[in-house]
């Protein structure tokens, strides 16, 4: 069991990361969390070209020195991944979020130059795995979160990571109050990460009807999907995603059956998925399958990213004194 806080560890003064979300994170609801005494990280899939990923980069440290990250799919249904590792080593940010592959290559790069690596995991085996490779955390992404979540609840994930692992446990999953913070930082995690709940801020670039989705539906109406991206995914129970299902198609299961065709069917089915997802979350279209988690009970309208954090800061405080 580890004692250093995500506070200690990345030297901020609020314990909660912005998640890194595909198609939604930015630089400016970056800075915005940062300024906040956060951290947060964007996926390197969110920027289509080298050049771009550079210029996010510039853009967040033009406007302030504090800690935030990257995520990167490691995997080979990301080829754009050793690029993504090259470049962001070469900026060295402060940290690197590891996720749905093996981190050993990001580890070894980043480690001798003083980037932090972070590794999603959804068990204890895969936690014990990215510890003994030289993880500096792991991220407990539990059945409650938004996007590709894990099989098992935080409330049991978390305590059990924490128990058997010797580095940081950072708990994600449906996390949208500080009084749920303060509840896992009392079953040993180091710090949050948060995603769902900043969908629905000024700063994200994603349309109107995304982000009122957020405060229209309720967790009831959060559902699993396994046709988007070849591992499940929550997302919102649309009509289109009731037309369509949520069960594997073709694609998903000629994947389960040829283990040698299973590398570039995955790759055919995320980006098959991604598309339709990027088209519903920038424009106006029936076919709306929109990311969230369960914490979408916690939004109740859109707002600056900074009252957000502020609130579940104020939460956190509150719970603290009591």
């Amino acid at each position: 069991m580890s004692t250093i806080q995500l506070t200690t560890l990345l030297g901020i003064d609020l314990p909660v990361m912005v998640a890194p979300m595909f198609l939604v994170s930015n630089s400016e609801m970056v800075v915005a969390a940062l300024a906040a005494g956060g951290t947060a990280a964007i996926p390197a899939l969110n920027y289509r070209t080298d050049a771009a990923l550079r210029e996010a980069v510039a853009q967040i440290r033009q406007q302030t020195n504090k800690p935030f990250g990257f995520n990167l799919i490691v995997n080979k249904s990301n080829p754009r991944y050793p690029r993504q590792l090259e470049t962001l080593c070469e900026l060295k940010v402060d940290y690197i979020i590891t996720s749905l592959g093996s981190p050993e290559m990001v580890i070894k790069k980043c480690k001798p130059i003083g980037i932090k690596v972070f590794c999603d995991v959804v068990s204890l085996d895969y936690a014990l795995k990215v510890e003994h490779l030289g993880a500096d955390a792991v991220i407990a992404v539990g059945s409650e979160a938004g996007g590709h979540c894990g099989p098992t609840s935080n409330k049991i994930l978390v305590p059990k990571l924490v128990k058997h692992c010797n580095i940081p446990v950072i708990a994600a999953g449906g996390i949208g109050s500080g009084s749920q913070i303060q509840e896992l930082l009392d079953a040993g995690a180091c710090g949050v990460s948060v995603g769902t709940i900043f969908i629905a801020s000024e700063e994200a670039p994603v349309s109107k009807a995304y982000k009122q989705a957020l405060v229209d539906y309720t967790s009831s109406d959060i559902v699993l999907s396994s046709k988007l991206s070849g591992s499940p995914l929550t997302v919102i129970n649309t009509p289109y995603v009731q037309q369509i299902g949520t069960k594997a198609g073709l694609l998903e299961r000629l994947m389960k059956r040829h283990k040698w065709m299973k590398k570039y069917l995955k790759m055919l089915i995320f980006v098959r998925g991604m598309k339709k997802i990027e088209k519903a979350a920038f424009s106006a279209t029936y076919q709306s399958v929109w990311v969230a988690g369960p914490s979408v009970d916690y939004v109740k309208s859109v707002r600056p990213l900074r009252l957000i954090m502020k609130e579940m800061e104020d939460g956190l405080k509150k719970n603290i004194k009591s």
